[in-house]
């Protein structure tokens, strides 16, 4: 199949331009807190809208906190959980939106229905109403984003990256893969992504 490349930005000060919009967003509170976490991820937007509060695990152990996502939701999917390790500026987010949905089932449910997952052109019409085109960015392209800086920028190696993108070997040789040190380099790249945006937006 022909490979699909989503609209994405990579430079600098065109991210500060998008963490600097979605700050002054005057939407839904919760879909502020969706792009900030969806950027924080590198995850899927499907698996962004279909969180559960049952999957965060360690909130409160910085080190160890993490998002396990149940291996039947992903785009490959396995018979493991995908680990996300979360940043401190990641667990932050998710404390402040568990004030608002934390006793449902979903991180973040539809506005019609709080036992339905978020709308699937959420992210995307956000954006939008931003001021960003399908041209210029979706909610795909915010692992695109990631992606580049974290390999040009940050200079992690590109297989810990692939790996955090749930691009990494699939079927049994999955299951030890996720058990080498790349877990640990991926907690640093998570916490190093979060603090390089932080240098650029002091609010995220």
């Amino acid at each position: 199949p022909t490979k699909k490349h989503y609209a994405t930005l990579t430079k600098p000060h065109e991210v500060a331009g998008l963490l600097r919009a979605i700050d002054q967003y005057e939407g839904e509170h919760q879909t502020r807190i969706a792009l900030r976490v969806l950027i924080l991820t590198f995850v899927r937007p499907g698996n962004l809208r279909h969180a559960e509060w049952s999957e965060l695990h360690s909130l409160d152990t910085p080190d160890r906190a993490e998002w396990r996502i149940p291996g039947r939701k992903m785009k490959v999917r396995t018979n493991h959980d995908f680990v996300v390790p979360l940043s401190r500026q990641s667990i932050s987010l998710l404390e402040e939106l568990r004030q608002f949905t934390g006793r449902g089932k979903y991180l973040f449910p539809s506005p019609r229905s709080k036992t339905r997952a978020m709308s699937n052109n959420t992210i995307n019409g956000a954006l939008r109403r931003m001021g960003f085109s399908k041209t210029e960015m979706t909610g795909h392209g915010a692992r695109a984003m990631a992606r580049t800086i974290a390999h040009e920028t940050l200079h992690f190696h590109p297989d810990v990256i692939e790996e955090q993108l749930a691009h990494g070997k699939s079927g049994p040789l999955r299951d030890s893969y996720d058990k080498t040190e790349h877990l640990v380099e991926r907690r640093r790249l998570m916490q190093a992504w979060a603090d390089w945006l932080d240098g650029l937006n002091p609010q995220v």
